[in-house]
């Protein structure tokens, strides 16, 4: 009995052992962490159930940096590229060629950062940083418009990120690009499957100065509305702050009804117009936020408008402003108000042009904020540095547009642009109404916008297997040589002896 309870103690020793054995190899991959990065995931969405963007958010593989070599199987592998090294042309190819890869990582340069407080400055853009700007721009539109079966992240370099790219790098230089067998570093982002949300809620702030009417005086007053749309659509949702488009509009906007509200709220400086200031939603996707803002009006106010100015990306000194209307320059509304900017304009040494680009109502597209207004037969203009309306989807507030590019002074200028030509017409708001609405079917937004990418450093399956076999020989040593010294030699051969086996007595 002492004998059986002895062996089996020992084959107790022995099953400890094992276990030990596995838990270290296991952990051998796991235990050395390099870096936790923030990581901003490629838009996803549908029109009309078509799929774009990034369709995946799950990431679990080793990663390679740019350039590689033809023919390379990269379906297992994350693609780093750092912005500086970008070569747009390849990534196309990849793209519309639809070739398979196991993730894609883009590290944008710091400047693009929603927290860069960095101003514009006075002399405008380097000819290098609108290089930058152009490509970016670029490489947007690319990922916006295309359909990616698999993930497609953004971060932001900084010194620890830089060093794992470097190592990355070096390695791929050598000849030695990561995979299972030669280790590397393992990019890992672990994130539920990206779930549809439900229909998208726009809401429209509405601010309302009442004029002054005159004595006796039983006529409606007439009003002029003021409309800035604040919505964003870019790459990287989490990252798309609009600080031009619009961002400028909607601070502009806010302060002219500050100023004005000032002036509203003492009688003897209350002008004879009221005055209608609206912040909307839903800019990227046709103006569909102010649609349904002007259809929930009611009817005598819809009416009562003289005319509306919107205002959209006016934060750069680099360009002129231009005037964009429906309806013919010689109309006389039209006439009136470009008159009035142009007046003021020349004041402030701005100048200001005037585009005309008639709208098609059979067409669904709506190219400026004011088309809605003209579609609802409200003389209207659009006042922006952009001379050309952007497409649908296209420069409403990306990955480019940040901080940096918005100079305060320009936004500065079209507020004293816009409220000196409302003031020539002869705002404390009396009231302000916040309206929601949906948006209508044609777009479907998922989420799971924003990570945290683990990097790990991990060694190669070789190094594995022959870290196993020294580990495994030691512990075997270990415990062959306890044995021995306090059971003897004979009892860790009978270890290994068949116990005899018991024979049953014939009846």
């Amino acid at each position: 009995m002492a004998g059986r309870k002895g062996r089996q103690e020992v084959l107790e020793s022995v099953y400890s052992v094992i276990a030990l054995v596995f838990i270290l190899v296991a952990c051998v991959e796991l235990c050395d962490a390099a870096t936790v990065v923030d990581v901003y995931r490629l838009i996803q969405y549908d029109i009309s159930g078509v799929p774009y963007g990034s369709r995946l958010s799950n990431l679990n593989h080793h990663a390679s940096s740019f350039p590689f070599s033809p023919g390379t199987d990269l379906s297992r592998t994350v693609f780093v590229i750092n912005f500086r090294d970008l070569n747009l042309t390849s990534i196309q190819e990849y793209i519309t060629e639809k070739r398979q890869l196991g993730g894609l990582l883009l590290l944008l340069p710091q400047k693009f950062s929603p927290s860069n407080k960095e101003v514009a400055e006075e002399g405008g853009q380097t000819h290098e940083q609108e290089q930058t700007r152009g490509l970016l721009i670029e490489l947007e539109q690319l990922l916006i418009g295309a359909n990616i079966p698999y993930p497609v992240y953004f971060a932001f370099e900084d010194d620890k990120i830089d060093a794992v790219l470097d190592d990355i790098k070096r390695n791929d230089a050598l000849g030695q690009p990561a995979t299972a067998t030669t280790g590397g570093y393992k990019f890992v982002v672990s994130t539920p499957e990206p779930k549809k949300l439900a229909s998208s809620t726009l809401t429209n702030i509405q601010g309302w100065l009442p004029g002054l009417k005159a004595a006796g005086d039983t006529n409606q007053l007439p009003t002029i509305a003021i409309v800035a749309s604040y919505d964003t659509f870019g790459a990287a949702p989490a990252l798309s702050v609009g600080s031009d488009s619009n961002g400028s509009g909607a601070v502009a906007l806010l302060e002219i009804a500050r100023l004005f509200s000032r002036l509203y709220s003492n009688p003897k400086t209350r002008g004879k117009y009221n005055l209608l200031f609206g912040l909307t939603s839903g800019g990227p996707y046709n103006y569909n936020g102010t649609q349904k803002w002007l259809r929930s009006l009611d009817q005598r106010l819809r009416e009562s408008i003289d005319y509306a100015i919107c205002l959209n990306s006016i934060g750069s000194l680099d360009s002129e402003l231009w005037m964009h209307v429906s309806k013919p320059p010689e109309n006389a509304f039209i006439k009136q108000l470009y008159e009035g900017f142009s007046d003021v304009a020349a004041d402030l040494g701005v100048k200001v042009g005037v585009k005309h680009k008639k709208i098609n109502i059979s067409n669904s597209r709506v190219a400026w904020e004011h088309e809605q207004f003209s579609r609802a037969r409200i003389t209207a203009a659009t006042l922006s540095e952009l001379s050309v309306a952007p497409g649908l989807l296209k420069s409403f507030g990306g990955l480019h547009d940040q901080r940096p590019l918005v100079n305060p002074a320009a936004v500065v200028r079209s507020i004293k642009l816009v409220a000196e030509s409302l003031a020539e017409l002869e705002e404390h708001t009396a009231e302000v109404n916040v309206q929601h609405e949906l948006l209508d079917g044609m777009f479907t937004f998922y989420d799971s916008t924003k990570s945290q990418l683990n990097i790990y450093q991990v060694a190669s399956v070789t190094f594995d297997l022959l870290l196993s076999l020294v580990l495994g020989s030691y512990l075997i040593l270990l415990f062959c040589f306890l044995v021995i010294t306090t059971r003897g030699l004979d009892d860790l051969i009978g270890l290994f002896r068949r116990p005899p086996s018991r024979k049953m007595k014939s009846g």
